[in-house]
């Protein structure tokens, strides 16, 4: 199945969903992201992936912390292999840093702060993830 069959799209639109619903904004192309990583303030950016480890732990992980922990002033999100460009230019911020699907970064005013990377997200429980998250909210909502 190619991966811009309507088929798989369908199949990914529920993945995509899980983060727009608790208010994060897709960001499709790189212009986008280049705007959306300019504002002041704290930004959260999800590298959204089809893998089990961003079903399981990650997506679930993203929407407790930003319940439960200082919320950011913007939530934002890419997926990886779906929006090739805005993926890329997502990570050409996390300087230093290999690309890695799913992760979770955070830029303030505009300069990138945090990464958790796949490895700390595979692996590891939800609730896990969550409480390292709102450790990095905590650290740097201040």
């Amino acid at each position: 199945m190619a991966y811009d069959s309507p088929m798989f799209l369908e199949i990914i639109e529920p993945m995509r969903e899980e983060l727009t619903r608790v208010g994060f904004e897709e960001l499709r192309t790189p212009e986008a992201v280049d705007e959306a990583f300019a504002r002041s303030g704290l930004t959260m950016c999800v590298v959204n992936s089809i893998c089990g480890c961003a079903a399981g732990i990650a997506r679930p992980a993203v929407a407790e912390a930003i319940t439960h922990g200082p919320k950011p002033d913007h939530l934002v999100t890419v997926f990886a292999g779906q929006d090739v460009e805005s993926t890329k230019k997502a990570r050409s911020y996390f300087t230093g840093r290999p690309a890695s699907s799913p992760s979770i970064a955070l830029l303030k005013d505009g300069q990138f702060v945090y990464l958790m990377e796949r490895h700390q997200i595979e692996g590891h429980s939800s609730e896990d993830v969550t409480a390292g998250l709102v450790a990095a909210l905590e650290k740097f909502s201040s």
